[in-house]
């Protein structure tokens, strides 16, 4: 692949949402293109109505196959995938055939991503229940990538604000089922997964935070156990590795930790430990980056806001962090590759 600069795609998302506006954004702002060679992928006509949306006019040249793209770009390009004329569908609606535009649109990126042709790639908001609706067979978008990359390892997705990483034990499961699935070897794997995922970013030596499962870490076992039984000999494993790790902290204190500067990241036991703070922190410019792939892949924090679809409304902070993270760690494994 020609150039120094990574080469990152960009999908448009659900066409009945506010991705199509957020790409058009994005593209406008000239002063993320030093950062990578930008490649737009997806139908034409769905970036041309958000281009409308967000009032911007940006001079896109359009291609129809990837080989006709000639590297290293100075300006980004669109590589038409028709999926779906946006005309024929309702703005703020869940519609199978925009599910079905994401879903055709992912599967071909991919292929590009396994081809060497993109170096990674970020991907406007989605509904998932037009996803599902069109015949996606896989829950999340993370159990996709994990099967299409033959990554199963995989530990989960990191959420970003600003600075402040932050990832997950366990993710999308029931409260009651939480402690069953806190072990040493889960909270080691993932104590280890961020600490790669982070390097990729460009911390050298990353310094991890570990919370806690139980109010003020239990009180040395007065109302659970977890603390001592599993979380601390995981810290300790990883430890004897070389990551720069410490805990386990109250998760009611952990953030303001970060928020110091003393860590870089925090390993929560589970979703809302630190999904409420990252939201607090910035919901508008939080960024969901999955890592430990052989590209990174990242998308803004959001959804697709069907409440303010085609208004003009939206919010790109999102996508231009996600852009600017997801180039900056395939810079990285290019430059080590």
């Amino acid at each position: 692949m020609l150039g120094t600069r990574p080469v990152i795609g960009v999908l448009l998302g659900d066409p009945t949402g506010i991705g199509p506006e957020l790409v058009a954004k994005l593209v406008a702002d000239r002063d993320l293109w030093d950062l990578a060679q930008t490649v737009i992928i997806g139908d034409q006509r769905i970036f041309a109505m958000g281009q409308k949306i967000a009032q911007t006019d940006s001079d896109v040249p359009i291609f129809s196959t990837y080989e006709d793209i000639c590297f290293p770009l100075e300006q980004p390009v669109l590589l038409d995938l028709p999926t779906v004329d946006p005309a024929e569908l309702e703005l703020a609606k869940v519609d199978t055939r925009a599910g079905k535009s994401v879903y055709d649109t992912l599967l071909y990126t991919i292929d590009l991503a396994k081809q060497g042709k993109i170096d990674g790639f970020v991907f406007a908001p989605f509904n998932k229940a037009a996803l599902h609706a069109c015949g996606c067979p896989f829950e999340t978008e993370l159990d996709l990538f994990k099967n299409e990359f033959n990554r199963p390892e995989v530990r989960g997705e990191l959420n970003v604000v600003e600075d402040a990483w932050n990832a997950r034990v366990t993710s999308h499961v029931a409260l009651k089922d939480v402690t069953s699935l806190i072990t040493v070897q889960s909270v080691y794997e993932t104590i280890s997964f961020v600490n790669q995922v982070l390097k990729v970013y460009g911390k050298e030596v990353p310094k991890l935070a570990v919370s806690g499962l139980n109010p003020h870490c239990g009180e040395d076992g007065l109302f659970g156990t977890e603390e001592g039984d599993v979380i601390a000999p995981a810290i300790e494993k990883a430890r004897e590795e070389g990551i720069d790790v410490s805990g386990p902290f109250p998760c009611d204190t952990i953030w303001l930790k970060v928020l110091a500067g003393e860590y870089d990241a925090v390993v929560s036991m589970y979703h809302d430990q630190g999904q409420i703070a990252l939201k607090l922190l910035g919901f508008d410019k939080g960024v969901t980056v999955h890592g430990g792939l052989p590209v990174p892949i990242a998308t803004p924090a959001h959804g697709t806001a069907f409440d303010i679809a085609g208004q003009g409304k939206a919010n790109a902070q999102g996508i231009k962090r996600a852009f600017t993270i997801a180039g900056r760690m395939a810079a990285n494994q290019k430059s080590n590759s």
